[in-house]
């Protein structure tokens, strides 16, 4: 096939940012805004409804192996339809069949979840590291920004529910049909490799036979493949993973009760809707600069520099109240600046420190124990409203937990490869 067509690697990263808004953004961030109506038809305590969040980002990360295979055996394009499938069963069920919290907690928890897993995050990571490497970080900051434009719909959703009679279950329809879309632009925009249509990453010229491939050498990005098992061996990989674990438990707290919390504090509804609309969107700009600088810095400064926007929003998430509404919204788009950003962080540090060839099976134990480690988050923040009747330890709690994720990425430094001095990671 002809180098002379046009780069495909960014028009791949648009079909994939439309995934993570129809697999991820619309049950992640508007499923909040959802499961609060269906909250006031179905009659279960605070820790229960967090549960439910529980298990979802628990199921996001228990399949993460079984994606890994998928994406290696079966590649990236069926693997999102398998996960939009999912998606669809777990929306449809609770549009037609959810009537108490066992059913609730089995379709959006675990149904959902696998849905997610399978449908959006390590696919969507492991095409952007194949089609890019000096571009890489930008790349996975756009793939994972689609979800934050759901922060646009969720007062509208709000609004349309309200209009409806709080009918949440038009709310799981729309979902369902979300996801079926998306698995139709999974068959016709997914391509799994640059040299599957004779091109390179980054849109790079094709070589004369013979000639190494002209590349400018990158301080930030390793020059060995690394397998696996060598990544697994490294100090690096777990101190990345134990700053990820960090950045996805406030962030699993917050999605769930953020609105419930407002509303404690005397904020309206609709006041309440609006200032969790605000960190999906925020959400992008995190992506977007967390990505670009992963590609111009040292990438654990780059992961330090989001992680301590859980540190001022958690601050701003104590004094939030009816007189205080600006802080409010800061705090929901600090906490939107730092999902967004550590996110991308987590998974392009990965790329950048082992190479492409490992990644599914890296960013599969990535989000095993980063999703299935904070997953309790949101059901320690249910019993910590009933038990105190309020949220104040919560946001203390994120602030604890933070700064163990600071300390953590502060030693993860590129490993160097134990091989032959030519075959060794560059060092920044």
């Amino acid at each position: 096939m002809s180098n002379d067509r046009p780069f495909y690697g960014w028009k791949l990263v648009g079909a994939l940012s439309a995934m993570d808004f129809l697999n991820l953004g619309f049950p992640f961030y508007i499923g909040a805004i959802i499961n609060f109506y269906m909250l006031q038809h179905i009659a279960m305590s605070r820790g229960m409804f967090g549960f439910g969040s529980t298990l979802l980002n628990l199921f996001v990360g228990i399949p993460s192996t079984l994606v890994a295979i998928s994406i290696v055996k079966l590649g990236i394009r069926t693997t999102y339809v398998i996960g939009s499938a999912f998606v669809c069963i777990g929306s449809l069920f609770l549009a037609f069949a959810t009537t108490k919290p066992w059913q609730f907690l089995l379709a959006f928890g675990v149904i959902t979840g696998v849905g997610i897993c399978f449908g959006d995050i390590i696919c969507g990571s492991t095409a952007a590291a194949r089609w890019f490497e000096r571009y890489r970080g930008r790349a996975v900051g756009l793939v994972l920004s689609g979800s934050g434009i759901c922060g646009l719909m969720a007062p509208l959703m709000d609004k349309l529910l309200r209009a409806h009679g709080g009918d949440w279950r038009l709310g799981w329809k729309i979902g369902a049909a979300g996801a079926v879309l998306a698995g139709i632009i999974a068959l016709l925009f997914v391509k799994e490799r640059p040299e599957d249509l004779g091109q390179l990453p980054d849109g790079d010229a094709k070589p004369e036979a013979g000639t190494p491939r002209d590349r400018a050498p990158s301080k930030l990005v390793t020059s060995y493949e690394w397998t696996a098992g060598e990544a697994y061996s490294t100090s690096s990989y777990w101190l990345v993973l134990l700053a990820g674990l960090a950045a996805q438990f406030p962030f699993f707290l917050f999605v769930p009760h953020w609105v419930l919390h407002l509303q404690s504090t005397g904020i309206s509804s609709g006041q309440a809707a609006f200032s969790m609309s605000l960190m999906p969107v925020s959400c992008i700009a995190g992506r977007l600069f967390g990505g670009w600088l992963m590609d111009t810095m040292n990438a654990r400064f780059a992961f330090l520099i989001g992680l301590s926007g859980y540190l001022f929003g958690s601050v701003a998430a104590l004094r939030a109240g009816p007189d205080a509404l600006l802080i409010a919204d800061s705090a929901a788009v600090l906490y939107g600046l730092a999902i967004g950003w550590t996110f991308t962080c987590m998974t392009t540090c990965v790329a950048h420190y082992f190479g492409p060839a490992a990644f599914p099976k890296l960013a599969g134990t990535l989000l095993f124990w980063t999703s299935g480690g904070a997953s309790p988050a949101a059901w320690v923040g249910g019993k910590i409203f009933d038990t105190y009747g309020g949220y104040a330890h919560a946001w203390q709690l994120n602030i604890a937990i933070t700064v163990i994720g600071i300390v953590a990425i502060l030693f993860a430094t590129m490993p160097r490869h134990r091989s032959a001095t030519g075959a060794v990671a560059k060092t920044a």
